[in-house]
Formats: C-alpha cells, sequence, structure tokens
C-alpha cells in the first residue's frame, strides 16, 4: 500500500497528523471522509504521484491524529481548525501554494480551506458533497431518511456507545473492497473508542460552529475563489437528494465544473482510475499559478 511513499507523524502548531507524502511534482492535498483514514486514498494517490506530490493526512480527530480537546462549542473539530492544520502541514512541507481535494467530511475541510486561505488553494476538488448549510436548510424528510446520523452522531454520549458496541456493523467495509491494508487501517481506527468520538465530534461541530461560519460568509458575499471541481457518486444519494448537484454550489463559487462517476459513496476505493483520471485532466488546467507560487 502506498509504494514509494513516506509515512510520519508531524507536530503542528495545533495538532499532531499522521501523513502519508509521495511523488514530485505540484502538490495536490487529499483529504479523506468519514469513517475513513488517509489509507482510503492508496488506489488514487499513487497514480496521482506519477505527476503530483501527493499528500494524505489523517484529519484531526480521525485515525491515529490528534484528538482535540473538547469544549461545547466543539471548536476544535471545527473545519476552520482542521482547515488551519492543513495550511499549518503544507507550509511545514515547503508549499506555498497546492489544489486540494476532499471527499464527504474531508471535502467542508477542503471547502473551509478556499474560503479562509484563497492565496494559497490554487484549485479546489469536492467528492460527494454541498456546503453544510445548504444541506441543513433543504433538509426534508428525504435527507433526513437518508442521513438521519447526522442527527443522531448530535446527541451526547448515545452515539459514542452504540458505535462502540459493533463498530464493523456501524461502518461495514471489507478486506475486499477496500484493500486488505487500508482495511486494517480502517478497522483499527473504529476499534478505538477516542477515535469513534473524534470523528463524531466533527459531525456536532458541524451542526453549530460550522453552519455558522458558511452563514458569515454567505452574509459577506465571499465565494470560493479558484476553480472548483465538484464529483458526485452516481450510485450513491447525493443526486438524488439535489438532483442538478451543480446548482447548489454555484453561489458559493467562481469558477465552476463537475460531473457523476459511476460509484459507490467511497469512489476512490470503487472507481480510483476514472477519479484519478478526473482529478488530473482537472488539475492540468490550473499548474501554471501552482509552480510559480511556490518558487516565490
Amino acid at each position: 500500500m502506498f509504494s514509494g511513499f513516506k509515512l510520519e507523524m508531524i507536530d503542528l502548531p495545533e495538532a499532531r497528523l499522521r501523513v502519508r507524502q509521495g511523488g514530485s511534482g505540484p502538490p495536490l492535498l487529499l483529504l479523506h471522509g468519514h469513517p475513513r483514514t488517509h489509507a482510503t486514498w492508496h488506489r488514487v494517490a499513487p497514480i496521482l504521484a506519477r505527476t503530483h506530490t501527493v499528500i494524505c493526512p489523517d484529519l484531526r480527530g480521525f485515525g491515529q491524529s490528534s484528538k482535540p480537546a473538547d469544549t461545547i462549542d466543539h471548536r476544535g473539530s471545527s473545519k476552520r481548525a482542521k482547515a488551519r492544520d492543513c495550511m499549518h502541514l503544507m507550509e511545514h512541507l515547503g508549499f506555498r501554494r497546492f489544489a486540494v481535494a476532499g471527499h464527504d467530511r474531508g471535502s467542508y475541510t477542503a471547502f473551509r480551506l478556499a474560503m479562509d486561505h484563497p492565496y494559497a488553494i490554487t484549485s479546489l476538488t469536492i467528492l460527494d458533497g454541498v456546503p453544510i448549510i445548504e444541506a441543513l436548510e433543504r433538509c426534508n424528510d428525504r435527507f433526513a431518511t437518508a442521513w438521519w446520523h447526522w442527527f443522531f452522531f448530535a446527541q451526547a454520549d448515545k452515539p459514542e456507545r452504540a458505535i462502540a458496541a459493533d463498530p464493523l456493523a456501524w461502518y461495514r467495509g471489507t478486506p475486499e473492497s477496500m484493500g486488505a491494508e487500508a482495511f486494517a487501517d480502517f478497522h483499527a481506527a473504529i476499534q478505538d473508542p477516542e477515535t469513534i468520538h473524534g470523528m463524531i465530534e466533527d459531525y456536532r461541530a458541524g451542526l453549530g460552529i460550522d453552519r455558522d461560519h458558511d452563514a458569515a460568509d454567505r452574509k459577506a458575499g465571499r465565494r470560493v475563489q479558484c476553480p472548483t471541481m465538484v464529483l458526485w457518486s452516481l450510485r450513491d444519494d447525493l443526486q438524488k437528494l439535489y438532483g442538478d448537484v451543480l446548482s447548489v454550489w454555484r453561489p458559493w463559487t467562481t469558477r465552476l465544473e463537475g460531473h457523476g462517476i459511476a460509484s459507490g459513496h467511497h469512489m476512490a476505493e470503487e472507481a480510483p482510475e476514472e477519479l484519478a483520471a478526473a482529478l488530473l485532466a482537472f488539475l492540468a488546467k490550473n499548474e501554471a499559478q501552482t509552480v510559480a507560487g511556490n518558487r516565490e
């Protein structure tokens, strides 16, 4: 898994992240979703690393990265805090400007990176996500039925106790579908009570402080300034919930494109070659400014 990549623990100002890095060329940061670790990218990252420097961290609260302290407002699990981790990480690795792609919960951190640090992000790719405030404001019976876990995870203590009783029954996954090593990494993460709590805190932040950050951006008229691509899984429910997914993103972006991919939700595991091809084609349009920014 990740042949030729380096794995290390990196101490940053606010967190300690487990990070996998490999390849050479323009930098690309890949952010995983829930309940995965960075290992979800193991089929995609080697393809991208032929032409790019690929950095795959475990987000704070997930995998083997550090877990933030609990606070009433869940600030330590906010996407703004995780975006700061990403900025510190990339600066530590010597990159001032970089592209970012995020899946599922990782797409919210990627979005927050582009909103909070527009000078640093050369392109943004969103995989299976819409802005948190859009999801909540468009909530109806279909959303509540399909994504009920958002509201269950907001409850105190109960989600952690329920998941810990049988983590694999909650999260599913097999060595055959994920790859043996990636499954082992995922399985170890979901067995750890601190990691379960860290992942659930991500949702609690989503319903409060993250929504507030989105609302403030919208009120101020802020949009993503870099080119943005949105990809969604055709065998998942994003298109069923929102119809024209790009129409949800249009008010939040300045340059937007995207399409569906024939895959279930975990497209990096289920359709790695198609996903890699889409990413490489999109990134190729924006490489010049990435290289120039890192030479300054």
